[in-house]
């Protein structure tokens, strides 16, 4: 000792600083290291795991643009061991992800007062040792138990800096160096276990990094088997056989900053139907499918792409299994509640909070009716082939209030609009083709109830809906054509009337209340004001749903839904517009999840259609399905 520079005790000693502060709550960086590190040293406090809030909107764990602009720079797999959705991935990069940095003085720690009794304890520690820092919150939670291992660590740390200072020739109190060497060897064997386990985290980190795919990627995937089959077929129609279908999504997750996000996915299906194949979808094959790609209707899948095999944009049709870019989609912070988010191919799910527990195409629901509000379905704001060239924004007003607006156009990539005869029946430009403009403003205004409210105007140049959710996709608003018009499609009625510029307002509302952990109540409602541009024709369109969710129903993972309500269909006609339905659509569904392993999951599920597309002269349809997800 005697080859130090001395200076007189006085104020608080290093021991006291130490083995007496530091014994209730101090989490030095060192510490703070080895826990998130991946350690697994023995937890005796609360887990400080949440170094991944949301950016935008941390209370709500579905809220999509929070960078999950849910569900991604998520590393883990989600709770029902999904394949995180973009929305999911939105809300996973926080401006607070990285720790604080060592602290140069305690005022910088938000719950630390002048009046606590250790204050000069800790500001000692600061400010002659600096080896205190802070959670990312900026406080210091003094009241935290730690284990001898997180002790060690601070130790460590502490020893650590006094070396450096005696190094660079400052001067040390004697009684806080003799109080290091009797803790020092104290400590000696969770020191020396302290250093093993981080010598061999440096180890394996060089072999990641050695190894990894990219250090900026991270690949995700998820592949569905599904067995479905259905009976209750239109008049003229006969019964689905039992299929075997796939579809296998790939996801590379980039970020540039660690706050910016940009998904790149790849898709490949085998799910039937499209232009030019009406009956090779379920719901054509039972006679309920839009007369165009046959797989719009009451009865169809949660997870079979909304056009089938063809790319609506150009009438153009892929083949089994091709596979194909379905998102691409770049999101990025702004300010400390906004991020932007622009891309070519991008679907409204991908910005707005799902809300209720049946959304998720691999995990929960089976059919497309139950997963989410038809306003966010409107003009293919779901297919499934991330349809829209989009822009938008998030403001994550406070931790409870959440806004989200996007733009979307779906032949923004094509300069000319050839019209029907050309293929580009969805016209062409940024903004001369079809469009949507949609907002949701999310508000949690309790821990266990969540509401969005939806608004979207839409545009198209043909008569079209675009949800997927019933065979009025296509030839919404029905009305009988004049000679001229019949004239100008070749004398095709159908075509006459599905050749007629629309225009949409569509209003909707979602809440889920959870009644307990385990059990949630869900509804929604929509309405659809749909009016011709050059027609005196109008038609509304309604549709509620109202159900329980149960989670980890027997065993933790798994999920298990029961819903009941009405799908979209007209509900009353203006001008000079028919309404063809004469009876009321409902539908019926339960599923069961389980969770097999964190990567496997199995649901078998079915679902009644009362009134199919609404015609007291369908029989009910049923659809039974056993859908397998792997997740990766």
């Amino acid at each position: 000792m005697n080859k130090y520079q001395l200076s007189p005790g006085s104020g608080v000693g290093l021991l006291c600083l130490l083995a007496g502060y530091l014994s209730f709550g101090i989490v030095p960086a060192a510490a703070e290291v080895t826990e998130q590190s991946g350690l697994n040293l023995p937890e005796t406090t609360e887990d400080y795991s949440n170094q991944l809030t949301e950016l935008t909107s941390p209370s709500h764990p579905q809220s999509p643009i929070s960078i999950s602009l849910q569900s991604d720079l998520d590393t883990s797999v989600s709770e029902s061991a999904a394949s995180p959705s973009v929305s999911e991935l939105l809300t996973q990069i926080d401006t607070e992800s990285e720790p604080m940095g060592q602290i140069t003085s305690v005022s910088e720690l938000s719950d630390v007062q002048p009046s606590d009794w250790a204050y000069e304890a800790l500001r000692s520690l600061v400010e002659r040792y600096g080896v205190i820092s802070g959670y990312p919150d900026g406080t210091f939670r003094g009241n935290r138990p730690l284990s001898r291992y997180e002790f060690a660590a601070g130790l460590n740390a502490a020893l650590d800096r006094v070396s450096e200072l005696i190094a660079n020739g400052n001067v040390i109190d004697t009684e806080d160096l003799i109080a290091l060497e009797r803790l020092q060897a104290e400590f000696a064997e969770e020191l020396s276990i302290l250093e093993s386990r981080v010598d061999n985290l440096e180890a394996r980190t060089v072999n990641l990094e050695n190894q990894q795919f990219s250090t900026t990627t991270k690949l995700s995937g998820e592949v569905i088997f599904s067995l479905a089959g259905a009976t209750g077929a239109a008049p003229g129609a006969s019964d689905a056989e039992v299929v075997f279908n796939n579809r296998v999504r790939l996801n590379l997750n980039t970020s540039f900053t660690g706050k910016d996000l940009l998904i790149t996915g790849l898709q490949a299906h085998n799910f039937g139907g499209g232009f030019g194949n009406t009956t090779g979808s379920i719901p054509g094959t039972l006679g309920y499918g839009d007369p165009l790609f046959g797989t719009a209707s009451n009865v169809s899948l949660g997870f079979a792409p909304q056009f089938g095999f063809t790319n609506p944009q150009t009438l153009t049709n892929t083949s089994s299994n091709d596979v194909n870019l379905y998102k691409l989609l770049y999101i990025f912070p702004v300010a400390d509640r906004v991020t932007l988010f622009a891309g070519t191919n991008a679907e409204v799910s991908d910005a707005f909070p799902a809300i209720t527990p049946f959304a998720g195409e691999g995990q929960e629901a089976v059919s497309r009716f139950a997963g989410l509000n038809p306003v966010t379905r409107v003009s293919g704001g779901t297919s499934q082939t991330g349809l829209a060239s989009a822009v938008g924004a998030i403001w994550s007003i406070s931790d409870q209030v959440d806004l989200r607006a996007l733009y979307g156009s779906v032949n923004a990539s094509l300069p000319n609009d050839q019209g029907l005869a050309g293929g580009t029946i969805l016209g062409a430009g940024l903004f001369d083709g079809s469009n949507v403009i949609a907002a949701q403003l999310t508000v949690k205004p309790t821990d266990n109830l969540d509401i969005g409210l939806n608004y979207a105007h839409s545009r198209h140049d043909i008569n079209i809906l675009a949800t997927g959710l019933s065979s009025s996709d296509i030839g919404s608003v029905l009305f009988t054509p004049n000679a001229t018009q019949l004239a100008a499609v070749g004398g095709s009625n159908l075509l006459a009337v599905a050749n007629e510029p629309i225009r949409i307002n569509s209003f909707g509302g979602t809440l889920s209340w959870r009644i307990t952990p385990q059990i949630a109540f869900t509804s929604f409602g929509s309405v659809m004001l749909a009016d011709l541009e050059n027609v005196d024709a109008s038609t509304d369109f309604t549709s509620w749903m109202a159900g329980l969710h149960f989670k980890d129903l027997l065993k933790t993972g798994n999920t298990a839904g029961l819903l009941f309500g009405q799908p979209l269909t007209r509900s009353s006609v203006g001008g000079s517009a028919q309404e063809p339905e004469d009876a009321t659509p409902y539908h019926l569904e339960a599923y069961f999840k389980f969770q097999v392993s964190d990567n496997i999951s199995i649901t078998p599920g079915v679902y009644f259609i009362f009134n199919p597309e609404g015609s007291s002269q369908n029989d009910t349809a049923t659809v039974g399905v056993i859908r397998t997800t792997f997740t990766f």
